[in-house]
């Protein structure tokens, strides 16, 4: 055996002490591999990059055959011939496993664990989490009648074993709010709660359990937790960190989980919804899940290698949220620890690698209804504009009205006739790009689509005859394919729907065209500042040229006056161009148009559309009847009495309301797929071989009929043969109940995870969620009605000592409410959460200076007004760069990862947050002012107070305490009016008393066990 590395220095997760060893040897999934994939797998396991001395311990078939050597590290029945027991019992620093440098060393038992499986036979087996779960039979237990369902029988079984007794159930007003704060994310009302309590019914929970899985609140609470995975915020990240809005996914979540969407369904929307037959809108909008991923808008960035980074996100994303796999390590290397080999990584890409970024609108039925109201009033208003010509009211009969107006238009008409140029499109024979393809529309244009880079360049061939040609033009046209609808095609770093072209050669036969001039419609950089003109786009400086920013939506047109006429003698010369796009971002033309004219006339920028100056070159008598009516609609449009009128129609056609926008995807053709390459050692600058789309090896294969897309790779994650999903989601959820998953490590189901507590248990739930049609809110009924979940949470001496974690579950759950829910019981506790549902994000109170300090792009954080300032946590506005302060001080995320677990601290700023919060004093204040200027006796609205906060009635020591505070702060602030009023804000009656109820309120929001689940 080669003497080299044969340790590994990962993390210790799981089970790793031994266990009493069973007549037939260690158990290899409880005992042995969490000691080799901690010892021995980063050296020794799947990765062939890392792997040393050609031996491979993570494989029966490779351990017990001969390393490069010639040794063999395994043989079976036979520990003292196997070179892995010499060398983890060597007493040569130069021998011994792991070396010394790893300074992790082998314990006693762990070496004996070794050497007992060896000799029973060193039987591998599969992970458990990559074999199918199977439906547990229902066990035997000593105490049936506490059983409600089949939860509580392998709870209670495991139980049985440990010699331990389940608690008893919970009183009803620590159900109520148990229930409540799980399933809606608020506490229930007082009356809410006496209600529950006062009912003798067997069914009475079953009811409560009902009404609140039937509140719209359900879907924001367990909508707020898959935000977490999707990683959803309201700006792009990193530098500029700029707003986007995405919100409607957002809603489109809460929709479907309070209509009870199936998992299944679920996940298929929101991974390929656009390619479901006759995809709806609502479906379209669900593929904002994947472009949640951060957007890179930082100057000079390329923008196909952030397209790859976020590729990488999606696949990070899809193998947590789904698989419960560490897929990251894989973007590098083949996986040191799994089984999921470097070019899996890849394969799972190549499934999401042809989705394009688009923006989608998102009208409501509301805003169609008045946007078709006020084009019926432009259109009436537009059609009356020969009426209201002036010189047409002068009282005159109508003939003569019509006769002024026939004559204008004839006088305007000939004016226009003089200074038309007659022009003739190229027509486009072929079009060229790195990353783009060209669609040649009827009228000689060319749009392009596809990816982009910070420099493109587009090669074209077009044909026509060019004898004596003077001048070409170029149109740079709208058309709703384009971002903000073009021209250009700047989507993410520049100004939106603009392009910046840089340089332009037309060739003929061979020969470079020389331009005497040139002038355009109209000129504006977007960023930069400086001039930006159709003269710049042949100076031979790529860093000047022409763009419109600031005019997007709107065609525009650039004129090329040639320094002598062609002498071509061909009436169809091909003429060749090459037109750069060079910009610190990616700013292509989308959609433009070429033709030339023979007019001996200077060029001078004519805004007159293309459509009109072609009618307008053309013989009177050739004019169909429809072309003088269009000719006239165009004069009224432009003729300068009007003006006044056209402003008016102007200014209602600015009042067309725009709908919102949000982010999805859309699957590209099938004959213009992107390619996937492997990334060695990950990195973008090196791409190798194509790597077409496939699962990983590990989990089941996919059939060879389907078609390789997001569709496809949708319906696998939640196809019954998938052996992880299921498990993963169930897990999740579960925690989402009792603080811990079943696996604790929900991110992570691989050979480094954590080991399920009770394996049984997540089988029969996870194949209990498939029986069940992947229904979530029967899942989560299930669980909120088993005995294990009603029962009472307070520590034994003997729990505490044998089961401080609560691993058994011998008691009910006792967690940290999450940050959106503080603030959300906040509220509620005073009264003062908004009902309002759905619609953009909102700005809450926080400090002015969270959002404008020390983040480059700060935003103004302007207060929400109405009901807007309390709304729910979920719908307050994340900035990446710089969080909702009060989230962030509860371990809220920020959006720029998929997570699957939060962390949950326990810090003393999270005390000072709910003592000096602005939100927190707000809600403190509103109590203060309602119970000080309440008739009732005091101890009776002490008593109230306390049920508002904590849900349960107070004991009577508790009682006397709290009015001893009342007492003592109500005389300390009547000598002291400033610190009084300061407290108490604005309000009616002495602010003395008003303080003094303030600080009390302030005081029972401050305790643990108002931001607890109990």
């Amino acid at each position: 055996m080669v003497r080299g590395c044969f340790h590994c220095a990962g993390l210790l997760v799981g089970l790793t002490l031994a266990a009493p060893l069973l007549a037939a040897g260690p158990d290899f999934t409880r005992d042995v591999r969490p000691i080799l994939a901690r010892h021995c797998f980063k050296c020794h396991g799947p990765d062939d990059l890392t792997r040393e001395g050609g031996l491979r311990l993570d494989d029966r078939a490779s351990a017990v055959k001969a390393a490069d050597s010639g040794e063999v590290a395994i043989v079976p029945g036979q520990p003292g011939r196997s070179e892995l027991v010499q060398r983890i019992t060597s007493a040569d620093e130069a021998e011994v496993m792991p070396p010394p440098t790893a300074k992790q060393r082998l314990t006693d038992a762990e070496k004996e664990t070794l050497r007992q499986w060896i000799a029973a036979g060193a039987e591998y087996q599969a992970h458990w989490a990559f074999e199918r779960p199977v439906r547990p039979a229902a066990p035997a237990v000593s105490r049936p009648e506490w059983v409600r369902n089949p939860i509580d029988a392998s709870i209670l079984a495991k139980l049985d074993r440990e010699k331990l007794s389940p608690s008893a159930e919970a009183d009803r007003e620590t159900l109520i709010r148990r229930v409540s704060l799980d399933l809606i994310g608020l506490p229930p009302t007082p009356e809410e709660v006496d209600q529950f309590v006062a009912d003798p019914a067997p069914d009475a929970y079953d009811r409560l359990v009902d009404r609140l899985m039937a509140s719209p609140r359900y879907g924001e609470r367990w909508a707020r937790r898959w935000l977490d995975l999707a990683r959803y915020a309201d700006t792009n990240g990193y530098e500029k960190d700029r707003q986007r809005s995405v919100w409607p996914w957002r809603d489109w979540v809460i929709n479907a989980i309070n209509a009870g969407m199936p998992f299944d369904q679920f996940t298929i929307e929101q991974l390929a919804g656009d390619l479901l037959p006759d995809a709806t809108l609502e479906q379209r909008i669900a593929t904002g899940f994947h472009r949640n991923t951060m957007t890179n808008e930082e100057g000079g960035i390329d923008p196909q290698e952030f397209q790859f980074y976020a590729l990488c996100d999606r696949v990070n994303t899809t193998g947590a949220t789904w698989l419960g796999l560490t897929l990251a390590c894989t973007q590098c290397h083949t996986h040191k620890y799994d089984p999921l080999p470097h070019q899996d990584y890849y394969g799972l890409m190549a499934f999401l690698n042809n989705a394009d970024e688009i923006k989608l609108e998102v009208p409501t039925p509301e805003l169609l209804q008045r946007r078709a109201s006020l084009e019926r009033t432009i259109a009436e208003r537009t059609a009356k504009l020969g009426e209201n010509f002036p010189g047409t009211d002068s009282g005159s009969d109508p003939a003569t009205r019509q006769q002024y107006l026939k004559n204008r238009f004839s006088a305007w008409l000939a004016e226009q006739r003089n200074a038309a140029v007659d022009w003739t499109v190229l027509q486009p024979v072929s079009a060229k790009a790195d990353l783009s393809r060209f669609e040649i529309l009827p009228d000689g244009s060319l749009l392009a689509s596809g990816d982009q880079t910070k420099r493109d360049e587009y090669d074209l061939v077009l044909r026509g005859d060019l004898r004596g040609v003077t001048g070409l033009r170029l149109e740079a046209l709208p058309d709703p394919s384009l971002p903000k609808g073009g021209p250009g095609r700047t989507y993410y770093e520049g100004p939106e729907g603009d392009f910046f072209l840089s340089e332009w050669t037309v060739d003929i036969d061979g020969q470079p065209l020389k331009f005497a001039s040139a002038t355009e419609t109209y000129g504006k950089l977007g960023i930069g500042g400086g001039k930006a003109a159709a003269s710049l786009t042949y100076d031979g400086e790529f860093q000047t040229g022409w763009s419109t920013s600031g005019r997007e939506g709107e065609p525009h047109a650039a004129f090329y006056t040639l320094a002598a006429p062609l002498q071509t003698a061909s009436d169809a010369s091909e003429v060749n161009i090459r037109m750069v796009f060079e910009r610190h971002y990616s700013a292509d033309l989308g959609r433009f148009r070429i033709s030339v004219t023979r007019d001996v006339r200077p060029l001078t920028a004519r805004e007159t559309p293309a459509e009109i100056e072609s009618l307008l070159v053309q013989p009177p008598q050739q004019l169909m009847p429809s072309d003088i009516d269009r000719l006239q609609r165009y004069f009224l449009q432009t003729a300068p009495e009007l003006t006044i009128t056209r402003a008016e129609i102007e200014q209602l056609r600015k009042q067309l309301p725009a709908p919102p926008t949000t982010l999805a995807f859309v699957e590209r053709p099938a004959d213009f797929p992107r390619e996937t390459h492997r990334r060695h050692r990950g990195e973008f600058l090196q791409p190798k071989e194509s790597v077409p789309a496939h699962t990983p090896g590990v989990l089941p294969p996919l059939s060879a009929d389907v078609p390789r897309n997001r569709l496809t790779l949708a319906r696998w994650l939640v196809s019954p043969e998938n052996p992880l999903t299921a498990r993963v989601v169930a897990n999740r959820d579960w925690s989402a109940f009792f603080g811990r998953g079943i696996v604790k490590t929900q991110e992570d189901f691989g050979l480094q995870g954590a080991a399920p507590t009770h394996p049984e248990l997540l089988d029969w739930l996870a194949t209990e969620l498939v029986r069940r049609q992947w229904s979530l809110k029967e899942f989560h009924r299930r669980i909120v009605t088993s005995a294990t979940y009603r029962q009472d949470s307070r520590v034994s001496p003997e729990l505490a000592e044998r089961d401080p974690e609560n691993l058994l579950l011998a008691r009910g759950p006792r967690v940290r409410l999450e940050a959106e829910l503080v603030r959300d019981t906040l509220l509620a506790t005073a009264g003062m959460l908004s009902d309002k549902l759905l619609g953009p994000s909102v700005f809450p109170p926080q400090p002015a200076n969270v959002t404008t300090e020390g983040t480059y792009g700060g935003l103004a954080w302007t207060v929400s007004p109405g009901e807007d300032r309390h709304r729910r946590g979920l719908y307050t506005f994340t900035k990446r760069t710089s969080p909702y302060a009060m989230f962030s001080t509860f371990d809220g995320p920020s959006g720029e990862a998929c997570i699957p677990r939060r962390d949950v601290t326990n810090t003393p700023l999270q005390a000072l947050t709910l003592l000096n919060d602005p939100v927190a004093l707000e809600i403190a204040q509103h109590l203060g002012n309602e119970f000080a200027g309440r008739t009732d006796a005091e101890p009776e609205r002490l008593r109230t107070l306390f049920r508002r906060c904590l849900t349960r009635s107070p004991t009577p020591e508790e009682l006397t305490l709290l009015q001893k505070y009342l007492d003592h702060e109500r005389n300390r602030l009547q000598t002291n009016a400033e610190a009084a009023g300061q407290i108490a804000g604005s309000g009616a009656g002495p602010a003395a008393e008003r303080a003094a109820w303030t600080l009390t309120a302030r005081a029972l929001m401050n305790l643990d066990e108002f931001v607890v689940k109990d």
